[in-house]
């Protein structure tokens, strides 16, 4: 039975499978899907109308009600599949759940303060890390998002799962120590040489070179001077 806090999605049984019968469905503003679970009937294949998809996955509820063949189950998405530059779901797989039972599933790692971290207002870059955590909880407790503040993280810094407080009624799946959220790392300063020390010594060895040049030019001129001035024998004429 659907509640007002749980979206309402109605389908309908879809018989043609393959990417032709897709490719038809999407042109006539169909998104095909799958929902697996609820017992021995294995997977049933659906349609559902793009923009009645979009305002449930929108939707601040982990948990769907899903109408299909005249009865109602919970459901939450297991996978979506999107176009690649239109952002557009393409396919999506469904799961039916007990909400009674707690089940594993991702949920996406969302991080906020990231201009007020004292790491980055010193030129430091924020990188997320961990995108998605393995989380375990009854369908009803899991939450849209995971979001961690990341406001205090000082230059240099690594923030690991540790420091993040799971939702209540949620269980983190992940390694806490080997989990890392967030890093904040300082771009590498790197020294440009000294130009003009090194224009100076530069010139330095030239000045030496022309002046090496120059005096042997003197030499040579002298010694031929004095070979011109000596005559036959040796002797000066």
């Amino acid at each position: 039975m659907a509640t007002s806090n749980r979206p309402l999605l109605q389908v309908a049984a879809r018989s043609e499978r393959g990417s032709r019968a897709a490719r038809r469905l999407r042109r006539a503003g169909f998104v095909p899907g799958v929902v697996y679970g609820g017992g021995d009937g294995g997977p049933r294949a659906f349609q559902v109308g793009g923009r009645e998809l979009r305002a449930a996955l929108l939707a601040s509820s982990q948990v769907l009600d899903l109408e299909l063949d005249g009865g109602r189950v919970p459901v939450i998405v297991k996978d979506e599949q999107r176009h690649p530059v239109r952002g557009e779901v393409m396919h999506v797989d469904l799961l039916e759940v007990n909400l009674n039972e707690k089940i594993q599933t991702t949920v996406q790692v969302e991080l906020e303060g990231a201009d007020e971290a004292p790491g980055t207002k010193e030129g430091g870059v924020l990188e997320q890390v961990t995108r998605e955590l393995n989380v375990e909880a009854l369908p009803t407790d899991l939450p849209e998002k995971i979001v961690v503040d990341v406001s205090g993280m000082e230059a240099a810094a690594t923030m690991q799962l540790t420091a993040v407080s799971a939702p209540a009624g949620v269980e983190f799946l992940d390694d806490p120590e080997e989990t890392v959220i967030a890093t904040i790392t300082v771009p590498t300063q790197v020294e440009e040489p000294e130009v003009e020390e090194e224009t100076e010594l530069v010139g330095e060895a030239a000045e030496a070179v022309e002046g090496e040049e120059a005096q042997a030019q003197a030499e040579g001129a002298t010694g031929a001077e004095a070979e011109a001035g000596a005559g036959p024998g040796g002797e000066e004429s």
